[in-house]
């Protein structure tokens, strides 16, 4: 169901949390129509959800107090330059795996509790609570019984120690937010309540919890360390599969919790890239150039090349492996014979070019694996030829496009399934996956490097540098 996107300002995002419970109350509803199964038939409800997106809502009455803050917003970026001017990146690295950034949860919650009358006295004495969609989803559900998460979530919210698998008491007290505000965290397979009666007709138990990127993996079957997939959306995610210890971060990546079954943790590499699809909806929304997303795809096939147009839409910043809050989007090398195909190649190539920084940047963590081992896929832009085509050309390995693309969704459902008894395995889910289609590089050495150096030098006119003083003669 599409979620109504706000906009106060320049740079901020916000949801209404009511709209969110009702979309993915609808969002049920209809599947199982569509299904034409009953309630009676459900076995177990899995949650998949933006892991980032924040909601603080008062316990007695569900009221939020606020709207959600939303993953892409930004209003909190001083906040966290305050943070790393302040000394405090390594150490909060070394805790989470994370980077400091506006993207994550923790200065979202604080920017909350300090425009809430009595924030951090409400959440101390429990009136208030706080946590990722996963948790307000299930508090509704559960109608008010269950204030829970799981370590998927908890692992990208800044005050979550991946280590020991606990909200860090350092960090808490570093951001002034009450322990007795945030959700208990279970595994992402476990048994978190039941739905009350009156939302689908009977109670049905909720028996599995991921955010959104660690569900996808899980529904790619990517069980084995140094498996990875791509979910192309408005963003793209990448991850990969990084085994049952938590290893040090690499530069411009993260280290985030894939999934926890029981007592054990499985850990995932992670690159974010906050602009792709959405750059595609920008053609069509704000240009009008592409009548519908689909659109774009003819327009860059009609080309023998991109013409030298390179399109960097860093219009929330870059995301991995950059992490340039202040970077802005550009479009670069155009001529006067530049017309609106050359536009649209340039945004389904942009995503395939960033989601190669980000593969690259992982290869130290995936040195075990093969060079040529597949990238698996999904999400919406998936569905381009040209992207898929292009992404397997300029990585030089194969790209597996999903026969199920709504994986995030799939992996829930695995989850829970798994807690209901319904597969028993890994080894048995994975041997439920396939593929819709297999792309195979077939671009030649010499223009992929030219391709690349071209990316490169557009990349650099995006990144964000302070000014040059002026110099009076």
């Amino acid at each position: 169901m599409p979620v109504r996107q706000i906009y106060p300002k320049p740079g901020w995002v916000e949801h209404d949390p009511d709209e969110l419970f009702d979309g993915a109350v609808a969002a049920a509803r209809g599947a199982v129509a569509a299904a034409g199964v009953w309630f009676d038939d459900i076995a177990a409800v899995g949650i998949a959800n933006q892991r980032e997106t924040v909601v603080v809502w008062e316990r007695a009455t569900g009221r939020p107090v606020a709207n959600a803050i939303v993953w892409q917003c930004r209003r909190t970026a001083d906040a966290c330059e305050a943070l790393k001017a302040q000394g405090h990146g390594d150490d909060i690295r070394r805790r989470t795996g994370l980077v400091i950034d506006p993207y994550f949860s923790a200065t979202k919650i604080a920017w909350l509790l300090d425009r809430t009358a009595g924030g951090r006295r409400r959440g101390a004495t429990g009136e208030l609570c706080a946590g990722t969609v996963d948790s307000w989803l299930l508090f509704r559900l559960t109608g008010g019984t269950k204030h829970a998460t799981d370590a998927t979530n908890a692992s990208r919210t800044m005050l979550f120690n991946i280590h020991d698998l606990s909200w860090d008491e350092t960090l808490l007290q570093l951001f002034d937010i009450p322990a007795r505000l945030m959700p208990e965290v279970r595994s992402s397979v476990a048994e978190l309540g039941s739905t009350a009666p009156a939302i689908f007709g009977r109670a049905l138990p909720v028996m599995g919890i991921a955010g959104d990127q660690s569900a996808a993996l899980y529904g790619q079957a990517c069980f084995a360390a140094g498996m990875a997939k791509c979910t192309y959306g408005t963003g793209a995610f990448v991850l990969a599969n990084a085994g049952g210890a938590a290893k040090d971060a690499l530069p411009g990546l993260i280290t985030t919790v894939a999934w926890r079954t029981g007592r054990r943790p499985v850990y995932a590499v992670e690159g974010s890239v906050f602009t792709t699809g959405a750059a595609v909806q920008w053609l069509r929304d704000e240009l009008g150039i592409i009548a519908a997303a689909s659109d774009s795809d003819a327009l860059a096939s009609s080309l023998p090349d991109n013409g030298g147009v390179y399109f960097v839409p860093a219009f929330a910043g870059l995301g991995a492996p950059h992490w340039d809050p202040d970077a802005r989007g550009a479009i670069v090398g155009l001529t006067g014979g530049a017309h609106r195909a050359y536009l649209a190649r340039a945004a389904l190539e942009a995503t395939a070019y960033q989601v190669r920084d980000v593969v690259n940047a992982m290869a130290p963590a995936l040195r075990a694996s093969r060079d040529d081992r597949p990238l698996r896929a999904d999400g919406g832009q998936s569905a381009s030829e040209f992207l898929m085509q292009f992404q397997a050309d300029i990585l030089d390995r194969p790209v597996e496009v999903a026969a199920v693309q709504e994986t995030t969704a799939l992996g829930a459902a695995f989850l829970a399934g798994r807690t209901a008894g319904i597969w028993s395995s890994e080894a048995e889910l994975a041997s439920l996956w396939k593929a819709s289609r297999v792309y195979e590089p077939r671009m030649s050495s010499a223009e992929r490097l030219d391709l690349c150096a071209g990316w490169e030098r557009a990349l650099a006119r995006t990144r964000h540098r302070p000014p040059t003083p002026a110099v009076l003669l």
